[in-house]
């Protein structure tokens, strides 16, 4: 007697139940790493643009500091007075020593704003401070 015709191999099936799970934990990743993204920087300035503009490669944990056209100053989604910013920089500049800030400000932020956050930087100091700016549109 041959037993074995009757038994087949079980079929391979495809399971959804795993699929579903691994597209929700994408889903979460990516909208938790726009809102990150977000953060940084602030919505709403108008940073200014240049002819020698030259991409720089971003750096781990630098601090973009946001400076709106009327002279706020915004860390993230924060905003801070000159006094919380030199504390905050005084803070990361005891920790890492070269720890580089990026200033974005406005384009229509007056010089003088500009010139204090380099002052508060310079007194907690700071001293690897680069400004965000964009290349100029092409005028063809």
């Amino acid at each position: 007697m041959n037993f074995r015709k009757k038994l087949q191999a079980p079929q391979a099936g495809f399971q959804m139940a795993p699929m579903i799970d691994i597209m929700f934990l994408l889903l979460i990743f990516f909208m938790a790493a726009a809102v990150y993204a977000q953060w940084e920087k602030k919505i709403g300035i108008e940073v200014p643009t240049t002819r020698s503009y030259e991409s720089q490669p971003r750096v781990e944990g630098e601090i973009i500091v946001n400076l709106e056209a009327d002279g706020r100053i915004f860390i993230g989604n924060v905003e801070m007075d000159r006094s919380r910013l030199e504390s905050l920089l005084r803070n990361v500049v005891s920790e890492y020593r070269d720890h580089p800030i990026i200033i974005r400000a406005d384009a229509a932020t007056s010089h003088r704003d500009v010139m204090g956050v380099l002052d508060v930087c310079r007194v907690a100091g700071v001293w690897n401070v680069a400004f965000a700016v964009l290349p100029e549109p092409d005028s063809e």
